[in-house]
């Protein structure tokens, strides 16, 4: 991949990795400003539910994180683009849309496949 590509999607995964933060420092700022007990137990169950729904959001999103620090260790060191499991490039269009992808396609239809087999 040349350079003008490898810049792009640097730039792609460090603009996702800014929106992300931006989302984990929101949700923090919210904690911090919504922890006034609710005299109604219907808005208090209401808010857990949402905190427990915002929590597991961010916990997706530090798996992401980790995913787009990966990739773009990988830009760094001429490995982007690269599929882990077979050797091939990536697609450019996949990468388009998963920027952070570690897998080609074939490769990753193959791994979902045995995820559904085996149930994960």
């Amino acid at each position: 991949m040349d350079k003008e590509k490898l810049e792009y999607f640097k730039q792609l995964l460090l603009k996702k990795k800014e929106a992300i933060l931006k989302d984990v420092m929101e949700t923090k700022k919210e904690l911090e400003t919504d922890s006034e007990n609710l005299p109604d137990p219907i808005d208090q169950a209401s808010r857990e539910s949402n905190l427990a729904f915002e929590l597991r959001l961010r916990d997706r999103e530090q798996k992401l994180l980790k995913k787009i620090d990966k990739a773009l260790k990988k830009i760094e060191d001429g490995t982007y683009g690269i599929c882990e499991a077979c050797g091939g490039e990536i697609d450019e269009k996949r990468l388009m849309a998963r920027p952070e992808a570690t897998l080609c396609i074939d490769c990753k239809r193959a791994q979902e496949k045995l995820e559904k087999i085996r149930g994960d």
